[in-house]
Parts: C-alpha cells; structure tokens; sequence
C-alpha cells in the first residue's frame, strides 16, 4: 500500500474494525471514481447518492455503494467495460481485488458489478493490531441506472484525493429529488431505511431546494406511472404522511452502524422531521425540464 493511501488512511483515526473497514471502504471508493474517470465514463454518466454526498459534499455518514446513472438511456450500456480500470486503478494504490460485474437474469435498467478484498490481508498494512477473520470480505457494490428518469441537472466537481480529477455529478437538488422519492415509495417491508431520513435531514440544514421535475421523474420510474410534477405543498403533505407511518427507533438503528457519533440522531422525532419537512423549498427552475 503505497504512502498517498495510508495519508488518505489517516485522517480517519479509526481504532476498531468496524471504523477501519469504513475508512479502507471509502478510500477504495475514492480510488474507484478515479478508475471511472480514466475510463471516461463521465462523459457518459454521473455520480449520486449517498456515497456522492459523503465524498462531494461533507456528509456525516459512510455510505457502502457506488451510485451512478447515465445522462441518456442507453439500453446497450455494458458496465462490465469498466472492471479493467477499476481493477488496475485499485491495484496500482495496492489494493489485492477482483471486480466483476453481476450478471443479472432478470431484465433490469441497473447494471451492476463488485469490488471485492481480503479485509484482513489490508488491515495488517494500516492496522495490525486490528484482528478480522481471514476470510473476512470487504465488498463494495457499484450501480450503473442505464434508464435515467429525465429531468436531471448537473455539474462537475474536482476531486483532489488520491490525485486531483474531476467527477460530473447531480446538482443537490437533482440528488434531494431522489432521495425524496427514496423517502416515499422505498418500500419498508421489515427495515426501515434510517439513512434515507439522515439523508434527508442533512439537505434541509443545508436550505437545499428539491427539484419538482426531478422528484416526479423519479416517482414515475419507480411507481411505473406517469406523474404530473408534484406541487410542493403536495410534496410536503406526502412527506407528512410517511412519517406518521415511520418508526424512528427502527430507523435509528438502521443509522448507528454509519455514523461514528450517535448523539447526531439523538433528537430524532416525529415532531422533528414534520417540522423539517416545513423547512422544504424548491428550486428557482421549479418544474420546468432541468437536463442541460
């Protein structure tokens, strides 16, 4: 492992195994959109999610996956293109992988592949004292959405970790419009995903607009209908009645193994989002097509 990965190491001061595996996770992400640039894959897609709002823009959680869309469909997209880059990037800041794409045997617009690694093989290298089973798998998924929903904005950000590069990405209310629609039709089944909600509170402190197009693009593809653009007292009003439905213990839990301070959500209440979501605006484009 070569001295600009145990520097990126690091920062993290982390001293358990959990916190040594999200910061080996997170700089091996960091190093994997290096790899998508080399390969030119922004000038095809874009990067959002969870992870793009941890390395982008600051988020207080760690995120497991990969996340990017196309900027047009393109049914003929074949992620597994990418591995070699991945994989020779990877191996070039020493890290001992396999990538390889999914192979998938329902039709499906998300073409997915993963990073895998020996966790015990790198903790020896920057934390020997640090104990994991040798079989002992470090995975990360990647995502590709080769059927964009329509209505997306972007921009490019430069990156400056391991080398200074530059990633396209969602504009913030591009990527608040998906989580809004992650926020009310993810379905809950038996685990609430906490994250969703963290997420959501963290564009709100940060007076983020949602994009409107966006959100009923977004609601569209995953409702598998067409959506007039949402109102955005019409927004709120769905937003209200997902938390009165939200268990926020269960969401607590589903946040606490991604953040390193549990007392950031601490004050998680029903009366708390309500009146987050009271906070929400949107943006100056308001419904109007938002793709360059």
């Amino acid at each position: 492992m070569i001295p600009a990965v145990k520097n990126m190491l690091e920062r993290y001061k982390a001293v358990s195994l959990e916190e040594n595996e999200q910061a080996l996770k997170e700089v091996i992400q960091e190093i994997a959109l290096l790899g998508m640039w080399r390969a030119k894959f922004f000038e095809v897609g874009g990067f959002y999610g969870g992870t793009a709002l941890r390395i982008l823009h600051g988020l207080g959680r760690f995120s497991e996956d990969l996340d990017f869309s196309l900027l047009s469909p393109n049914s003929d997209f074949d992620l597994a293109k990418y591995e070699v880059y991945l994989t020779n990037e990877l191996q070039a800041f020493g890290f001992r992988v396999t990538v390889k794409k999914k192979n998938n045997s329902a039709h499906t617009a998300i073409e997915s592949a993963f990073i895998k690694a020996n966790t015990s093989l790198h903790l020896l290298e920057v934390a020997p004292r640090v104990k994991a089973h040798s079989k002992r798998l470090l995975k990360i998924k990647i995502e590709v959405d080769t059927q964009p929903p329509g209505h997306e904005r972007v921009e490019v950000r430069q990156h400056f970790r391991p080398v200074p590069f530059s990633i396209k990405t969602f504009t913030l209310p591009t990527l608040f419009a998906g989580k809004i629609a992650a926020c009310l039709f993810r379905p809950y089944r038996n685990r609430v995903k906490g994250r969703d909600w963290y997420d959501f509170l963290w564009y709100i402190s940060r007076a983020v607009p949602v994009s409107l197009a966006h959100l009923a693009a977004r609601a569209a593809q995953v409702e598998g209908n067409s959506f007039s653009p949402f109102s955005l007292e019409e927004t709120k009003d769905l937003l209200h009645h997902r938390v009165d439905e939200l268990d926020i213990e269960l969401a607590k839990d589903d946040v606490f193994p991604f953040v390193r301070d549990r007392h950031t959500v601490a004050a998680w209440s029903k009366e708390l989002f309500h009146g987050a979501i009271d906070q929400l605006t949107e943006s100056c484009g308001g419904n109007e097509a938002e793709r360059p």
